[in-house]
């Protein structure tokens, strides 16, 4: 029988489940369209030079749409929304919106302008290895120039998707990822027979899908009467602290993907093929990581800003704990199953055309890599928006200068004898630091404490992920798997994942977990 406090806790947990299943089926829908997506890049360029070039500028913007549509802007944005929507009215709001579009909307322009002229400069900043071979680095500036200016458009969609998100309609901004994919998926298709080089066409894809992404944010705010009209204004109180929020929210909640971007400047110094490795095995672990970490962070920043301008600190705890105990419960057997099946799922993916094993098996290495830090990068997603919730991004500010300086220092012990193996593996380390300093700074604080700690629950979810690894013993090599055709393989990769997940699903059963418990973490009930 539940008492009046856990029911409420179970009425609450529906409520976020529901929307994180919303955010999470457009999400996965742009994740699996992403790996499609990759499929042809594979096929198109492999881990070529050309393909080097690509992703280095395909990586600025892609980095960008991370940083402003998955979190950063929403940060600074969503909690004086949601203050200013609580406590002075729509008309206030109304203000709000419009100034900041003005604002922000020039200076996006004014970086845009800038970034498409320095472009050269940016790819010797980002890609310094390219130096030796001139005519790749031209290339990546060419390319460069055509994907820059998605920064200004992603970086609107961001500010369109604040609103909407805000105002409880997480649908659209939760689908618009899946424009860039389609975008890019037609151009790889349909546009490289007319250029060249035909990664030029992936370029373009990735302008046009910018455009796109914006328009359609358009129709759901007016019918939300919530469209902005730009004004350059600036006698709402709410549009100073949103800027400046903004500035160390950008740095503070996304010092991982930061970590990333190191990675491949150092990655453009080793052998050729470095960039695509890191690059591949880089996507598989975003599907996870979009599919329930960002939209868990993407459900709970509303709610947390809501109980905090109400002063319930009863409910605020129990927000953050069921968010982190979310994308534990299902983030460990993602990380789990990335690395003991990665070379499984990257062959399965991506070995045609231009993939060759020897590509398939040094991705698999860096992906194993990335997988042992997955759990912390949920978790920092999860963790983050509850300083934002405050409006205090100093404290992420610091913790994220740690965690990169940390990133910096494992880079240079690894890199030397692991070569982009060591680069994953700094990535992931300095991700739990920043993952734990986190959450060491909002116990100092007062702010959310582990009361209580699941240690029954945690052993039983430890159980489950060593029985869901002993599928690796079916799993074939990557020589062998190279032999097979498509359909072969995908038998072989939904027989295993599918096997390690109902092994997984079922030890949780049997230990007495059920899906209730994705409610209200165990220590609140």
């Amino acid at each position: 029988i539940w008492n009046r406090r856990s029911r409420i806790s179970r009425v609450s947990g529906h409520k976020m489940l529901r929307a994180g299943v919303t955010v999470g089926t457009w999400t996965m829908g742009s994740r699996v369209l992403g790996l499609v997506r990759d499929i042809v890049f594979a096929n198109a360029v492999g881990a070529s030079g050309n393909a080097d070039a690509f992703f280095v500028a395909f990586k600025i913007p892609n980095f960008l749409r991370r940083l402003f549509g998955e979190g950063a802007f929403a940060q600074a944005f969503v909690p004086v929304f949601t203050e200013t929507r609580e406590k002075e009215g729509e008309a206030s709001v109304q203000r709000l919106i419009d100034q900041v579009a003005g604002r922000f909307g020039l200076i996006l322009l004014l970086i845009s302008v800038l970034g498409v002229l320095a472009s050269p400069w940016i790819a010797l900043l980002f890609a310094p290895g390219f130096a030796d071979d001139p005519g790749k680095l031209e290339l990546t500036a060419d390319l460069l120039r055509w994907t820059f200016p998605y920064l200004g458009f992603i970086s609107l969609v961001a500010f369109s998707g604040g609103i909407l998100n805000s105002v409880g309609r997480f649908a659209v901004p939760a689908a618009t990822p899946i424009l860039l994919n389609l975008s890019l998926i037609g151009s790889a298709l349909f546009l490289t027979p007319l250029v060249s080089p035909a990664v030029m066409a992936l370029a373009i894809g990735v302008f046009v899908a910018g455009v796109l992404q914006l328009l359609i944010q358009l129709p759901p705010l007016y019918r939300a009467g919530l469209l902005p009209v730009p004004s350059f204004k600036s006698d709402h109180p709410g549009v100073s602290k949103i800027l400046k929020l903004m500035v160390p929210a950008l740095f503070g909640v996304s010092v991982s993907q930061i970590n990333l971007l190191l990675d491949t400047v150092l990655a453009s110094l080793l052998v050729s093929g470095s960039v695509s490795w890191l690059y591949y095995s880089d996507r598989l672990m975003e599907l996870p990581l979009g599919v329930i970490a960002i939209a868990v962070s993407t459900v709970i920043l509303p709610k947390l800003s809501r109980e905090l301008a109400h002063e319930d600190a009863t409910a605020v705890r129990q927000t953050q704990s069921w968010a982190i105990w979310v994308v534990l419960v299902l983030g460990l057997p993602c990380a789990v199953a990335l690395a003991a099946y990665g070379e499984l799922i990257l062959s399965t993916l991506f070995q045609y055309g231009a993939m060759q094993v020897s590509d398939v098996e040094a991705a698999s290495r860096s992906l194993m890599a990335y997988a042992a830090g997955l759990p912390a990068f949920m978790l920092i997603k999860v963790l983050a928006p509850h300083y934002f919730a405050h409006q205090d991004t100093k404290t992420p500010v610091k913790i994220g200068v740690i965690a990169m300086f940390a990133n910096m220092a494992f880079n240079l012990v690894f890199v030397w004898s692991l070569g982009h193996v060591g680069l994953a593996l700094a990535t992931s380390i300095a991700a739990w630091v920043n993952a734990l300093l986190l959450l060491a700074g909002l116990h100092r604080r007062g702010w959310y404490r582990v009361v209580g700690f699941p240690l029954a629950a945690s052993f039983k979810v430890a159980i489950a992920l060593v029985v869901m690894a002993q599928m690796i013993w079916l799993m074939p090599w990557a020589v062998d798997l190279s032999q097979m055709d498509v359909l072969n393989r995908l038998i072989w990769t939904a027989l295993i994942l599918g096997g390690a997940g109902l092994l997984y699903l079922g030890t949780l059963m049997i230990a007495g977990i059920r899906y209730t418990h994705l409610l209200v973490p165990p220590s609140a009930r």
